[in-house]
């Protein structure tokens, strides 16, 4: 490719009164040089990884992989970019094909940060096996407890925070969270809570010190539990809390009074919508609740696979499902829905949240994960806040109960937590 090529193709589209600016290899500067945020496309590799695997895939393996990097806030760059291609028309991006030419149509090494594709994940079994599900969670939390520390602050909590003013901190949106879902599930002291997939125990945590329950959180990552239940123990709670290394289909309890189920339907998986909440339903006491938490579609004619960038180096076997499958799984199989709550702009300020607390411990993070794993978290999360903000994915809190034989259900004639 010819010098200053790649200029030209950036300079047609970037305004320069852009609020991103780019230079390239080729020692071409484009875009407003005050602008405050900046890509930097450092070598042929980043074109070829963007060429060689179109769209979020390969723009994610040339950040990864340091080829193509951002200095200033990459939510910004990401707003910006995302609009401008977009904007894109077909002949712009033949046009730019053209000026690019065959060259970087070439193979390139995947990361090592990159799990396998979902032809060769399922070598390790059937979707949402126990062996396969295991792997995959094992993956995305078995990281590095202090590099969750780092990124989610005290409260440990990696689930949607819930703001009760525009001027609260992320640690009273995280206990106010917590503390929403104890009152929708109406727990008082002496009762039994399962939180399934209960991560780093916040909620296990927070209801027995708070509510006085006996609770029980079982998680399938080992890293989880072990700092859990640490924990507990730290904070005067090993009578009433526990957290286990397990998969909730293998809790033999039963007659519990309550269940939280706070960020884990997204590892279930569509078809698997009715076994879990049967299983659910089995662990409950009559006129017992169940407060499922979870990001969902905007609505239930879009697929529900996540995108290669979320698949390969996030969620491997995510799926996200529009609230109405939730609650159509959950009236259908043990349940009687009585509230749904939609918190999609919380859950935005909640990733704003941890990628402040990422850019605020940058070198103590990439120390404990490695800069490749902390480009992956920088920029999912940053993608994570644009898609809630763009109604792309929605926060959806449904509550539901188990009816007792004559109908009793046990709630209040109208919401009595407080919101």
């Amino acid at each position: 490719m010819a010098q200053g090529e790649l200029g030209r193709v950036f300079g047609r589209f970037l305004n320069t009164d852009a609020p991103v600016s780019v230079t390239t290899y080729e020692d071409s500067s484009i875009g407003n040089p005050e602008a405050s945020a900046h890509i930097e496309i450092r070598s042929p590799a980043a074109l070829s990884y963007v060429l060689s695997a179109p769209g979020e895939l390969g723009l994610a393996r040339a950040y990864v992989t340091g080829h193509l990097d951002v200095s200033g806030e990459l939510y910004d760059v990401l707003k910006y970019m995302s609009s401008l291609i977009d904007g894109l028309t077909v002949a712009d991006r033949l046009w730019i094909l053209r000026q690019l030419g065959a060259r970087h149509f070439r193979p390139m090494p995947v990361p090592s940060e990159e799990a396998p594709n979902r032809i060769r994940r399922a070598l390790q079994g059937l979707r949402h096996s126990k062996s396969r599900d295991s792997a995959a969670i094992s993956q995305h939390y078995d990281v590095s407890n202090r590099f969750y520390e780092l990124v989610l602050g005290p409260s440990m909590a990696y689930t949607c925070a819930c703001f009760p003013s525009t001027e609260a901190t992320l640690e009273q949106a995280q206990f106010h969270k917590f503390d929403l879902v104890c009152r929708k599930l109406g727990l008082k002291p002496g009762m039994r809570l399962l939180d399934v997939g209960c991560g780093w125990g916040g909620m296990v945590a927070h209801a027995a010190e708070h509510y006085g329950v006996q609770a029980l959180g079982v998680t399938l990552s080992r890293e989880q539990a072990q700092w859990a239940q640490k924990n507990i123990v730290s904070r005067g709670l090993a009578d009433r809390a526990e957290v286990r290394h397990l998969d909730y289909r293998d809790v033999k309890e039963g007659q519990f009074d309550a269940i939280s189920s706070i960020g884990l339907t997204e590892h279930i998986g569509a078809r698997n919508l009715p076994s879990y909440f049967r299983f659910l339903a089995s662990k409950l006491k009559d006129k017992g609740r169940l407060l499922n938490h979870c990001i969902t579609r905007p609505s239930n004619r879009e697929p529900n696979h996540t995108g290669p960038f979320i698949d390969r180096y996030v969620f491997p076997d995510g799926e996200l499902e529009g609230v109405g499958a939730i609650i159509s799984a959950m009236h259908d199989h043990g349940f009687e829905v009585r509230h749904s709550e939609n918190l999609r702009e919380h859950y935005a300020r909640t990733l704003a949240g941890w990628c402040a607390n990422l850019d605020a411990n940058w070198t103590e993070a990439v120390g404990e994960a490695g800069v490749r794993r902390a480009r992956v978290w920088a920029l999912y999360m940053a993608a994570s806040r644009l898609a809630f903000e763009r109604h792309k994915i929605e926060l959806q809190q449904v509550l539901g109960v188990k009816v007792g034989a004559n109908g009793d259900s046990a709630m209040p004639l109208r919401p009595d937590w407080g919101v």
